[in-house]
């Protein structure tokens, strides 16, 4: 066996060393999630909500929601929004789907403490929303704050730029409050499947999610697949607008999976080094 010179196998040598401590350096280093209560295992979807995970949510950070499971403190949550936050369409005594969540949550993160307050008002459109938002958090100075909105805007063919220059300040709002935000879209209606300005205005929130980088619930995505391979379940009321109950039960652990996952979602900082 023929050996190199051994000139030429210190330059060899060098460079493989060399190549190993470049790979073995991460460009960027991780902070780790400090929580206990955010290494739990998200819970399982019950049979009827069950779909695929890229079509509840993609992945975005809850820093400010992490920064309180560590310290074990309190969630706070604001939940805002129109009909579904509000309830409308389903039966008496059916919990509303913040209420459930609120459930899911302490179950899920044990020994933490959720509030919830539900805001929605069934009718309205983002800027009433977003009005409403800088009150209510003036008032409660939530940790959190779901918005459910885009189906009004859509119908009342509110202007998809219009509509996202109002979502936007709001986020860098609360962002600048120290307050996380998750979005949760539009419901699938087969009324609506083919409606331009439904379409518009969900593929408006996508973008506003990707460009500000929050958590976005793809609710329309997530009850597209149930009705379409589940035809005997109705996630929708008589009316076919409204949800039933099964589709607040199927909401609510969208959400809150959506919300318990993206607690392992871990946050990236440039390495110093």
């Amino acid at each position: 066996m023929a050996y190199p010179h051994p000139r030429c196998y210190r330059l060899w040598l060098g460079a493989a060393i060399a190549c190993c401590v470049l790979l073995s350096t991460p460009a960027f280093a991780i902070d780790p999630i400090p929580s206990p209560a955010a290494q739990q295992t998200p819970p399982a979807l019950s049979p009827q909500c069950d779909v695929p995970a890229a079509d509840i949510a993609a992945p975005a950070p809850l820093p400010n929601v992490t920064k309180v499971l560590a310290e074990h403190g309190t969630l706070h949550i604001l939940a805002i929004g129109s009909a579904s936050s509000a309830g409308l369409g389903s039966t008496a005594g059916v919990k509303s789907y913040p209420v459930q969540i609120s459930d899911i949550l302490e179950s899920a993160l044990k020994g933490v403490n959720v509030e919830i307050a539900n805001r929605g008002v069934g009718g309205e459109v983002a800027q009433t929303s977003a009005d409403r938002i800088r009150s209510e958090v003036a008032l409660m100075k939530p940790d959190l704050v779901l918005w459910q909105l885009g189906t009004n805007d859509a119908l009342s063919r509110v202007d998809p730029d219009q509509f996202t220059d109002v979502v936007k300040t709001t986020i860098e709002w609360l962002r600048d409050s120290g307050i996380d935000v998750v979005l949760v879209g539009l419901q699938y209606t087969s009324r609506f499947a083919k409606d331009e300005s439904y379409d518009a205005i969900r593929q408006a929130l996508q973008k506003i999610a990707t460009d500000e980088k929050v958590l976005y619930v793809r609710r329309y995505d997530a009850m597209k697949f149930i009705a379409q391979t589940r035809a005997n379940l109705h996630l929708m009321a008589n009316d076919n607008f409204h949800l039933s109950d099964l589709g607040n039960q199927c909401m609510a652990e969208h959400v809150a999976r959506a919300m318990i996952a993206n607690l392992f979602v871990k946050r990236f900082r440039p390495n110093p080094n």
